[in-house]
C-alpha cells in the first residue's frame, strides 16, 4: 500500500445503541482520513462521541452497540461486518489501542513480562524466550527506568506513568499501522505527560505509524497532532490542519472551547474565561436544526430550522455551520474586548487586609509503616515513617489565594487535609485566625469548623446519594446556625443561584447531576457557612474545559464578593496562574519554592519549577517547546535522598553538595524564596 492512500478512511459513519425504549444514534455522519505517519486529534467535551467513533473501528461497542451505516476502510479493506476472528487478528497486530485508564487494560494477576509476551506469541508466533527478550527491548524503547525490574512486577507495583508506558510498549510491539490512543495522559502528572507525549512523537516518527489521538486537552492536541477534528454531540463540526484550527477556528464551538482555556503565560486578572453555556445534549434528545444552536451566542432563525452539512471552506478546512464564512468580525471582537472588571474586594471583616488568616509553621505529617526488626529475631524493632509533608511553612493573607503545585505524591493534598483537620500533625503548628488548630477535627471548636471549609476533588465522595441537593446544603446551614430555621429554604435557593444553579435543583439527587453541577453543589455547601477560608483540592481536574472555566470563574467571583481566603491545590499550572496570588511548589513533602505568582512563573525559579513549567502543554502549535525533562521517579518518602531532596532528578545538579547538604533558602526579594544550592544568576539562566 502506497503512502498516498489513507491507512484509515471513515466515511459517513453512524453508530447506534439499542435501549429498552428505542435505538439511539450516538454518532452520525462522521468522516475522516488518517495517512501513514499522521496524527489526527479528536477533541470535544464528554459525551460528544469521541471514544464511540474510535471504538467502532475495531468493534468495541459492546453487545448493544452497532455500526448502523457508513464505511470503515483500513488499508483499503472494509472492516464493517468482519468476523470476530478477523478483527481479533487485527487488534494488537495491525491496529493497537492505548486506553485512558491503564489498570483497566492490564491484568492484575499477571507479571508485566507475561502480558507483553502474550501479544508476540499470539500474533507473531514467538517462543517465550524470544518474546521476553523482545518485550524487554520494547520497554527500553519507551525509556522505562529499570526495565528488567519492571518485567518482573505486577501492574499494581507500577506508577501511573509506568503503567501507561507499558501500554504504549505493548501497543508498539508489533509495529502497528494504526495506533488509537484514548486520553492516554489525562490521569498523569504534567511532567509524566510531557515525557509520554515526547515518546509518542518519537515513536510515530520512527515507525511512521498513523495515530488517532482522543483528548479533551487542546494543549496536548496542539502539540502532537497534524490535523484536528472537533466533535460535538456525535458529529464532527470542524476538521482542519492543526495550525489552521488554532489560528483560524471557524465553528463557534471550536472558538468556545478555546475561550475556556486559562493561559499559563497570562497573569491573574489579565484574562477572562468564557464558559460555553448549557451542556452537550443527550443523543436521545437532540435539538432540531443545528445541534449547537441552543448554546451558540450567534444562532440565527435558520440555525434553529435547518441542519448544516460539513462543507469545505478552504483547502482541507471543513466546517458544519451556516455562518462559517462570517466569523472574522466576531473573532476580532473577542480578541480585543475589554476584560470583565473584577469587583473590588470587600472590606476586611476586621478592617485589616494584611492579616494572616493562616500560618503553617514547620508542619509535619508522617504515616507509620510496619515495624522492621533490627538485630535478629530478638532484636529491637525500628519504626519507619512515610514523610508525606515534612517541615512545611507558609502563610496566607486575608482575601488572597495560595496555589500549591507539584507532582502526585509530593504532599499537596496531605498538607491541605492537615489544615482542615482530616490528618493529624506529627509535628509543627497550624494557626487559623489566631487559634491553634493543630488538633484533629473532632477536637476543634464549632466556630473554627464553620470558618474553615473544603472543596474536594471528587464530589461523589462527599455527596450522600440518598439525600437531595437541597437537604444536604440545608443540613450544613442547620448544623452551624447560619440562618434562622424559617429562612433555611430561601438561603439554600440563594446559594444555588450563587453557584449558577436554579431552585429546581433543590429536590434533585446527586445522580441526576453532571460532574460540573455536583462540583458546584460542593462549592455551595462549602460557602454556606460564610467561611473565612476555603481549601480547594483539585476542584476542576476531572471536568471538561467549559465546566472548568465556569467553576474557576465561580470561585473567583466568590472570593471577590466575599473576600474569602483560598488555597488552590492543582497539578494544572494554567489554572493556578489564572486564579492564585501566591504559589508554593512542593516536592517530596518539602517546599522547593514559594512566592508571588509573578515571581514563580518567571525566571529565576527553582529547577523543579522550571521542569514543571517546561512540561505545560500550550494551546498553540507554534509555541516553543522546552526540552527540559525530568528523568526517573519521585523517590520514596520513607527513605528520601540526603541533601537536596530533588538531587536525584535535577537536570542542573552541580555536584556532591547537592547530595550531601540540604539547601538553605535563598531570599530573592519580595517574599520570593528558593531552596537551592545554585546561585541566583545560575537560577536565572539555568546554565551551569
Amino acid at each position: 500500500m502506497d503512502d498516498s492512500s489513507p491507512i484509515l478512511s471513515v466515511k459517513n459513519l453512524a453508530v447506534t445503541y439499542k435501549t429498552r425504549k428505542r435505538d439511539i444514534d450516538a454518532v452520525r455522519d462522521v468522516s475522516f482520513d488518517i495517512y501513514r505517519g499522521e496524527n489526527l486529534g479528536l477533541v470535544g467535551e464528554s459525551g460528544c462521541g469521541k471514544s464511540t467513533a474510535a471504538y467502532s473501528i475495531v468493534n468495541f461497542l459492546g453487545p448493544n452497540g452497532r455500526v448502523k451505516s457508513g464505511e470503515i476502510l483500513f488499508k483499503g479493506e472494509q472492516l464493517r461486518n468482519r468476523s470476530e476472528a478477523d478483527l481479533r487478528k487485527l487488534r494488537g497486530a495491525d491496529i493497537s489501542m492505548v486506553y485512558q485508564e491503564p489498570m483497566s487494560a492490564l491484568n492484575p494477576s499477571m507479571q508485566i513480562r507475561d502480558q507483553l509476551a502474550e501479544s508476540l506469541i499470539a500474533h507473531r508466533g514467538f517462543n517465550q524466550k524470544d518474546a521476553f527478550a523482545e518485550s524487554l527491548e520494547a520497554l527500553r524503547k519507551v525509556y522505562m527506568p529499570d526495565a528488567e525490574g519492571v518485567m518482573q512486577r505486577y501492574p499494581h507495583q507500577l506508577s501511573g506513568g509506568q503503567q501507561q508506558r507499558v501500554l504504549i510498549a505493548m501497543a508498539m510491539l508489533n509495529n502497528p499501522s494504526l495506533l488509537i490512543m484514548d486520553e492516554p495522559t489525562t490521569a498523569l502528572d504534567v511532567t509524566v505527560e510531557a515525557a509520554v507525549l515526547d515518546l509518542i512523537a518519537e515513536l510515530q516518527k520512527k515507525y511512521n505509524t498513523a495515530t488517532l489521538y482522543i483528548s479533551h486537552n487542546l494543549g496536548v492536541v496542539a502539540r502532537v497532532s497534524d490535523k484536528v477534528a472537533v466533535m460535538y454531540a456525535g458529529e464532527i463540526v470542524e476538521l482542519a490542519p492543526t495550525r489552521e484550527i488554532f489560528h483560524n477556528p471557524m465553528h463557534p464551538y471550536t472558538m468556545g472551547l478555546m475561550r475556556c482555556l486559562p493561559d499559563v503565560d497570562a497573569p491573574k486578572g489579565t484574562r477572562t474565561l468564557h464558559p460555553i453555556e448549557g451542556r452537550v445534549p443527550s443523543p436521545a434528545n437532540l435539538p432540531a436544526g443545528c445541534i449547537f444552536a441552543p448554546r451558540c451566542q450567534h444562532a440565527e432563525p435558520e440555525c434553529l430550522a435547518g441542519h448544516p452539512h460539513l462543507k469545505e471552506i478552504s483547502p482541507g478546512h471543513q466546517v458544519r455551520c451556516f455562518r462559517a464564512w462570517d466569523w472574522t468580525a466576531v473573532k476580532e471582537n473577542w480578541k480585543t474586548e475589554d476584560l470583565v472588571p473584577l469587583k473590588e474586594s470587600c472590606p476586611d471583616r476586621n478592617g485589616n487586609t494584611e492579616e494572616n488568616v493562616l500560618n503553617v509553621k514547620n508542619a509535619k505529617v508522617y504515616y507509620p509503616v510496619p515495624f522492621k526488626t533490627v538485630g535478629g529475631l530478638f532484636g529491637m524493632e525500628k519504626r519507619s515513617y512515610v514523610r508525606a509533608s515534612d517541615d512545611v511553612s507558609f502563610s496566607v493573607k486575608r482575601g488572597r489565594t495560595l496555589g500549591i503545585v507539584g507532582e502526585s505524591g509530593c504532599g499537596k493534598s496531605t498538607i491541605a487535609k492537615a489544615i482542615v483537620g482530616l490528618e493529624p500533625l506529627f509535628g509543627g503548628q497550624i494557626d487559623f485566625l489566631n487559634v491553634d488548630v493543630s488538633k484533629p477535627l473532632n477536637k476543634r471548636g464549632i466556630d473554627t469548623i464553620r470558618d474553615l471549609q473544603m472543596v474536594f476533588q471528587d464530589p461523589n465522595g462527599v455527596l450522600n446519594p440518598s439525600y437531595s441537593v437541597g437537604d444536604q446544603i440545608a443540613f450544613s446551614l442547620r448544623r452551624f446556625g447560619t440562618v434562622p430555621p424559617d429562612q433555611i429554604r430561601a438561603e439554600v435557593e440563594r446559594l444555588l443561584q450563587a453557584v449558577k444553579l436554579d431552585e429546581s435543583y433543590y429536590n434533585r439527587l446527586p445522580r441526576q447531576l453532571s460532574g460540573g453541577e455536583k462540583q458546584r453543589v460542593g462549592i455551595a455547601r462549602a460557602i454556606s457557612t460564610n467561611p473565612a477560608m476555603v481549601v480547594c483540592d483539585e476542584p476542576v481536574s476531572a471536568l471538561d474545559v467549559s465546566v472548568q472555566a465556569a467553576v474557576l470563574n465561580l470561585l473567583l467571583e466568590i472570593q471577590n464578593t466575599r473576600n474569602t481566603t483560598m488555597i488552590l491545590i492543582s497539578h494544572d499550572l494554567s489554572s493556578v496562574r489564572f486564579f492564585a496570588d501566591e504559589v508554593a511548589v512542593m516536592y517530596l513533602g518539602h517546599i522547593m519554592e514559594i512566592g508571588s505568582c509573578e515571581s514563580i512563573f518567571q525566571p529565576p525559579n527553582h529547577p523543579y519549577t522550571t521542569a514543571l513549567l517546561a512540561a505545560v502543554p500550550r494551546a498553540d502549535p507554534d509555541a516553543p517547546h522546552s526540552n527540559i525533562r525530568l528523568s526517573g521517579h519521585v523517590p520514596s518518602a520513607v527513605k528520601p535522598p540526603s541533601g537536596c531532596k530533588f538531587n536525584t532528578r535535577c537536570p542542573f545538579k552541580i555536584g556532591a553538595i547537592c547530595e550531601q547538604e540540604e539547601p538553605s533558602k535563598r531570599d530573592m526579594g519580595a517574599g520570593h524564596l528558593i531552596y537551592c544550592h545554585l546561585t541566583p544568576e545560575d537560577l536565572k539562566n539555568k546554565i551551569i
